[in-house]
């Protein structure tokens, strides 16, 4: 009867451990990868899954979301300078056909041995890039260097079984020496585009200033040139005034019998009478004597007829 419990009690713990080794789980975002005596066999889904005990295995479980991996690698430029990178990669699987899964399971011995590929994968590519680029000109190609790297990786990774979703570059460092020997350059190269523009900005200011002052003295001529035509303009004006004053006077004095001598004898004794009034100090000297009055009378009146009035009356003799 012992015996007995003991065979059935052997029989239930074989039958749990077959039934606990029977089931198994692969979770969501997963696909499981199963070898029949270290063979591939099939892939299993996520979820609740069935295998033969002791004789089919869950090699591993393959996630088949997105995977982000950071990279440290370094390259060299064509000037010999060494450029230090951190890039991070995002990849999936491309698919979850079983010819991709199997690639995926099989390709790489492990994990580790991947992630090491895939570094090299990428630094080779950088290193290409970066070879023929001065140190000078890497920090500003970023972009030209993240787009090399994915022309070819997306034909690596495919053969692989993996898909590039992105890579990006997130540090370009040079080492200290040559930090500070670019820090110089740039430093020289911004003085030397300040004394530029401070250069131009002189020339420029001075250059204005010449201008200006050329302006000025333009227009002031031009002001000078205008006030002198029309002084000149103002004095023929007053004086061809004066020259029709003095004709008309003197037609009025002939029209009524007087002599138009007496017109130049009355000027003559007004300017006496304003020199004598409005002087200040300085000396006029008129001959005052009848004899030669009539001589100066010719005198003022040679000075005073207009050209085109010539042919006027001449002042005759006054009569005694």
């Amino acid at each position: 009867m012992f015996d007995l419990l003991i065979f059935w009690s052997t029989i239930a713990i074989v039958a749990s451990l077959l039934l606990w080794k029977m089931f198994t789980t692969v979770d969501q975002a997963h696909v499981g990868v199963v070898t029949l005596f270290g063979k591939y066999r099939r892939v299993l889904n996520p979820g609740l899954n069935i295998i033969i005990p002791f004789f089919e295995k869950v090699r591993n479980k393959i996630p088949v979301q997105n995977r982000t991996d950071q990279l440290q690698f370094s390259a060299i430029t064509g000037d010999q300078a060494a450029v230090h990178f951190i890039s991070t990669i995002i990849f999936t699987v491309q698919d979850h056909t079983e010819d991709t899964i199997k690639l995926v399971a099989f390709k790489f011995i492990d994990d580790t041995s991947f992630n090491t590929a895939l570094t090299s994968a990428v630094e080779a590519s950088v290193r290409e890039f970066v070879a023929t680029k001065k140190q000078s000109e890497v920090l500003g190609l970023r972009q030209e260097i993240v787009h090399h790297a994915k022309e070819n990786l997306d034909e690596q990774l495919a053969s692989w079984g993996y898909l590039l979703v992105d890579l990006t570059v997130n540090d370009i460092q040079f080492d200290a020496e040559v930090m500070q020997s670019m820090s110089r350059v740039v430093a020289a190269k911004n003085a030397q585009t300040a004394a530029e523009f401070e250069g131009q900005a002189l020339l420029i200011q001075r250059t204005k200033q010449a201008e200006a002052e050329g302006a000025a003295i333009r227009i002031s001529a031009e002001n000078e040139a205008t006030a002198a035509r029309l002084r000149g303009e103002g004095l023929a004006q007053f004086r061809e005034a004066i020259a029709v004053g003095f004709s008309e006077s003197a037609k009025k004095l002939e029209e009524a019998g007087l002599d138009p001598s007496i017109l130049l004898f009355s000027m003559w004794t007004e300017t006496v009478r304003d020199a004598a009034k409005e002087g200040s100090g300085n000396t006029i000297f008129l001959d005052g004597n009848i004899t030669t009055m009539e001589q100066s009378l010719h005198r003022l009146q040679g000075m005073l007829t207009p050209a085109d009035s010539s042919s006027a009356a001449k002042p005759s003799k006054p009569k005694k």
